[in-house]
């Protein structure tokens, strides 16, 4: 393994760390501002809208594509230096057009799409002129595991009826279309029974009952429960091959940990440096914070486990580029539980040392706390992975 950076990766990462430092951390409370003005929490910021043009007009856009047709042509572990500068800020991704969902969905759409899906709903996703939503999780059943979906899309000559409830739909409030997956033949092998259908917002029986509120928030798109009744959508709109919703979904999802285990690395690195500040000015019970032996443990830890979790990413992403996603899935496995509980630990020891400041929103760690819970949860829950991981472990000793 070499992590060297090319000189095209050093080039990248410079002018996107210059660009978050000239203009993103400090539109963070602009951005705020501006939804809280607006009086709709789903609210696009103009300020978000102005630093995408900026950031496209730079070339600082759709990063994470590792072909250069519609990205950079960054392999997964460059990418993944990238995506840790930009975990830094809650607004980054967006910024550059390298957000979830729309990143996962334009990677499927690239490699499953129709040209006409492709013409449709990938260029304009590419051109950040819409969003998107993808919308699996259902209410009723474990969204761990996805072969026990119960939305329907029951075929009606040329059309797809679709009938179910899904919620946690991230970002659907403003997106233009949803990926939705739901069962096209129940009597199949459980992970042939689903399929991914482009399904658009506004399509009559795709019902947004509510932004769910995910501790106190709803904002930024939402986490939109869905209930589709009877909404028909053309066959066509099908994604790749009817019942390959499952494979689909697994070749989306081993990039994705990747980007949000980097982020969460870069959430955490952030935190830290505002830990140290803190530490190296706050003057309490005779002495400087820097000085507590307690608050010395904190520090050693975090630089500890961030380093020790971000070899781990790296390793996990260099493996996938070399002998692809199937064969790197124990490392994707691993780094989805030690990323965000890092990241947790850290932010945890921030707030302490930052006192009622902490948990308070005059600094980003309580939004990054927030925000960042959920990555216990997206993508599997530490669970699952773990369950996973000492399974393919004990086999090899069987």
């Amino acid at each position: 393994m070499d992590f060297h950076f090319s000189p095209k990766l050093d080039d990248l990462r410079q002018r996107v760390i210059a660009f978050m430092d000239e203009h993103v951390y400090a539109a963070e409370s602009v951005a705020a501002e501006q939804v809280h003005a607006s009086g709709d929490p789903h609210h696009m910021p103009q300020i978000i809208r102005e630093l995408q043009a900026k950031a496209k007009a730079q070339g600082l856009w759709n990063m994470f594509f590792p072909d250069d047709q519609h990205g950079v042509g960054l392999k997964n572990w460059e990418y993944g230096v990238l995506c840790e500068v930009m975990g830094r800020s809650f607004i980054a991704s967006r910024i550059f057009n390298c957000a979830a969902p729309d990143t996962g969905n334009m990677e499927i759409l690239a490699e499953f799409g129709t040209p006409e899906q492709q013409r449709d709903w990938l260029q304009p996703l590419l051109d950040a002129r819409i969003r998107s939503c993808f919308s699996m999780t259902e209410p009723e059943v474990s969204g761990a595991d996805p072969t026990l979906l119960r939305t329907r899309a029951v075929r009606d000559g040329d059309h797809y009826v679709i009938n179910g409830h899904k919620w946690f739909t991230s970002g659907a409030y403003g997106a233009a279309f949803a990926i939705v997956m739901a069962v096209t033949d129940p009597e199949a092998p459980p992970h042939r029974r689903a399929s991914q259908i482009i399904v658009p917002i506004d399509t009559p029986g795709l019902n947004l009952v509510r932004a769910v509120s995910v501790m106190g928030h709803t904002g930024g798109g939402g986490h939109a429960e869905i209930r589709y009744e009877d909404c028909r959508v053309p066959v066509t709109n099908v994604l790749g091959a009817e019942g390959a919703g499952f494979a689909i979904a697994q070749a989306r999802l081993g990039p994705g940990r990747i980007h949000h285990c980097m982020r969460c690395i870069g959430a955490a690195e952030r935190a830290f440096e505002l830990m140290c500040q803190r530490a190296n000015t706050r003057w309490t019970h005779g002495g400087y914070l820097a000085e507590k032996g307690a608050i010395q443990s904190f520090i050693a830890d975090s630089r500890m486990e961030i380093d020790a979790a971000r070899l781990m990413v790296l390793h996990a992403a260099w493996k996938m580029d070399e002998i692809g996603k199937k064969e790197a899935r124990q490392e994707i496995a691993m780094i989805k539980v030690i990323a965000p509980n890092m990241m947790m630990q850290v932010l945890d020891r921030a707030i302490q040392v930052f006192g009622a400041m902490g948990v308070s929103d005059d600094t980003p760690i309580a939004r990054m706390w927030r925000d960042g819970r959920s990555m216990r949860l997206a993508d599997g829950p530490d669970e699952v992975h773990k369950m996973t991981i000492a399974r393919r472990e004990l086999r090899k000793w069987q």
